[in-house]
């Protein structure tokens, strides 16, 4: 497949599980108050391409709540071995969050099986509305199976893990698209910046899994 085929295909995953999000979004789309995430819709619409770099992060030693209502120490969370997918979501969220959320279910499903060997995790950056039980139903919405977990905590410690991964930016509203992945404990991250589709994770994790 050449290049510009690839891209081609990659817009057209991104534009079908945006249209997800954004199918009841144009009713009415002309009437009310203005749209906080107008930016994000613009965004979504035409995406820009996905920029991979490898980084190396720090993570902290803190509590989190898991949507379970367990207390856990996060660094140790994502030390279990298996290789991480690392997202950052609120379950308010119309636009970002829910592609997001929707890719990782599409990588779950097509793993399979095999999913279970691939620690998912996704981190509430709205933690102040996100309880444990919101996490949990944001979680059966998208079919999470026991291997992709959901974070809330203190909105110090939601912060801190943002800082941790370079993904803070002030305020919720202004969060954007940002997915994470590491091969094993002690190695580099892969930062994938944008809507990077299922293919492009799938890409990462398939190799590692397959040595599982």
């Amino acid at each position: 497949m050449s290049t510009s085929s690839r891209a081609a295909r990659a817009l057209g995953q991104i534009a079908a599980l945006a249209s997800l999000v954004l199918g009841g979004a144009s009713a009415g789309a002309d009437e009310g108050p203005v749209d906080p995430h107008a930016h994000h819709h613009q965004m979504m619409q035409a995406p820009p391409p996905v920029a991979r770099s490898t980084v190396n992060y720090q993570i902290p030693d803190i509590t989190l709540v898991r949507s379970d209502g367990a207390r856990v120490n996060f660094a140790h969370e994502l030390e279990d071995g298996r290789p991480v997918l690392l997202d950052f979501i609120y379950t308010t969220c119309t636009t970002i969050c829910p592609v997001l959320s929707q890719t990782f279910a599409e990588v779950q499903k097509r793993l399979g099986n095999d999913a279970a060997k691939v620690k998912m995790v996704s981190v509430s950056i709205d933690p102040e509305e996100d309880t444990p039980a919101r996490l949990s139903e944001y979680a059966r919405r998208f079919g999470a199976g026991a291997q992709w977990s959901f974070y809330t905590g203190s909105v110090q410690s939601s912060v801190a893990v943002q800082r941790a991964f370079d993904v803070y930016r002030g305020d919720k509203m202004n969060h954007s698209p940002v997915t994470l992945f590491r091969a094993s404990p002690g190695r580099a991250w892969v930062r994938l910046d944008g809507f990077a589709t299922p293919d492009a994770l799938l890409g990462e994790v398939r190799t590692q899994v397959a040595q599982k």
